[in-house]
């Protein structure tokens, strides 16, 4: 009697291509954790805030200042739900090769580009305004301005725009980083003198030379190499993800509530940005406002800014001359930590928190003194600086980020002497 051979162990099943795989059921998706309840109190008196504040510019000041708060308002609430960043951005692609916050830079300069092009190309402005755009020197201001503020962003844990945007959502930490960046604005305005005579080149801004086309052209061409290179950073080190930020099921309640995608954020920051210069004439910026600011507090104090060489430049004697709330930059400025308190109280993270690390503290306040004395070197920040001299088509903008990666490079280097951790590429989230 003959015995059947053994049957074979049946072959594992083999791997569907990757087009051709079953998506992840929503179960196996990550899911953002849930939203905490709205905060009420502040959502109150945020909202109370706007309105009243609004209202009282537009019947002191007019319509045009009345406007310039609102387009505040709306940038507040685009830079708290994208949680859109330049320091992490930067420190992202340095510390594990992630480029999705560069890339997101990228299409904010593109779209910034664009409508700039079309508004000053075209001479369109409103209430009278004629648009232009922003030119900054090069030279050794630039340099050393931009080096320093990208330390201190890494050191006080938010940018320009970003320190606006996390002390209206409640941020403690940032509370002493703004004040360190009034601080350092105000000192370098007062030594203006030590510093006004560096060595520098006239503006170069390309659309002087290609026009508006050529020089929009040549602006997208390169942010498509910044693309391209980050892909191929990103896909060699193979950074971890990023940590899931908590957001909402539904679309209206994803809009009001949650979180936006990077994408997102960019279009609106464009497209608020670009409201600003039609409205304006000017780019937005953020940091002109800190040295009035501080200089508004040392004449309250007995001082006499009014003195200083700074304030009597062409264009800046009238921003001391005349009322906080007219001026231009205040008010987007004001405008963005009351709406970014808004939408924070409405996704329910507004909460002040006490005890700040005293290492932390210190970095804080030393990060925020180096980006204003940075600012003002540079001629401008993250805002003023770069985003509106790369929309611009002028090359400082882009010696001003080369530089600031260097600079946040050094600034990885000196977080942990203040307790301040960086991305690792081990790490689950970064």
């Amino acid at each position: 009697m003959t015995t059947a051979p053994p049957a074979r162990p049946a072959a594992p099943p083999r791997p569907l291509p990757a087009l051709l795989a079953p998506s992840p059921t929503s179960a196996s998706r990550p899911q953002a954790p849930p939203l905490p309840p709205i905060r009420r109190t502040p959502l109150v008196v945020a909202g109370l805030l706007a309105v009243v504040l609004t209202a009282y510019v537009w019947a002191t000041h007019g319509t045009k200042p009345g406007v310039l708060l609102l387009l505040g308002l709306g940038l507040g609430v685009a830079l708290f739900h994208s949680r859109f960043g330049f320091t992490s951005a930067w420190r992202q692609l340095l510390a594990v090769g992630n480029g999705s916050g560069l890339r997101a830079h990228a299409l904010l300069l593109g779209t910034t580009a664009t409508l700039f092009a079309l508004l000053i190309g075209t001479s369109t402005g409103l209430f009278g305004t004629q648009p232009a755009p922003s030119g900054g020197t090069i030279g050794l201001g630039l340099v050393l301005g931009s080096l320093l503020f990208a330390i201190g962003m890494q050191l006080g844990g938010a940018c320009a725009s970003g320190t606006l945007f996390a002390v209206g959502s409640a941020q403690t930490s940032v509370f002493l980083t703004l004040g360190g960046f009034i601080v350092g604005a105000t000192l370098a305005a007062w030594q203006f003198d030590l510093w006004k005579d560096l060595p520098a080149w006239e503006p170069v801004v390309m659309s002087e030379h290609l026009g508006w086309f050529g020089s929009w052209a040549v602006t997208i061409a390169v942010l498509t190499v910044v693309v391209v290179a980050t892909r191929a950073i990103q896909a060699r080190r193979n950074p971890p993800p990023l940590g899931a930020v908590p957001s909402a099921r539904t679309t209206a309640a994803r809009t009001l509530r949650g979180s936006w995608p990077l994408a997102v954020g960019s279009l609106a920051l464009a497209v608020l940005g670009a409201g600003v210069l039609l409205v304006s004439g000017g780019a937005w910026g953020v940091t002109s406002a800190f040295s009035l600011w501080g200089s508004e507090v040392v004449g309250a104090l007995g001082g006499d800014p009014e003195s200083w060489t700074w304030w009597r430049q062409p264009g800046n004697s009238q921003s001391l001359a005349g009322p906080v709330l007219a001026d231009k930059t205040s008010l987007t400025n004001i405008g963005i930590m009351i709406g970014a308190a808004i939408a924070a109280a409405l996704g329910g993270s507004w909460t002040l928190r006490r005890g700040v690390p005293l290492r932390t503290a210190l970095a804080a306040v030393l990060g925020g003194v180096l980006m204003g004395v940075g600012a003002r070197l540079a001629g401008g920040c993250n805002i003023g600086a770069y985003l509106a001299g790369i929309a611009s088509g002028s090359l400082s903008g882009w010696i001003w980020g080369a530089v600031a990666l260097v600079g946040t490079w050094l600034g990885l280097k000196l977080r942990p002497l203040f307790g301040l951790g960086n991305p690792k590429p081990g790490d689950g989230v970064c």
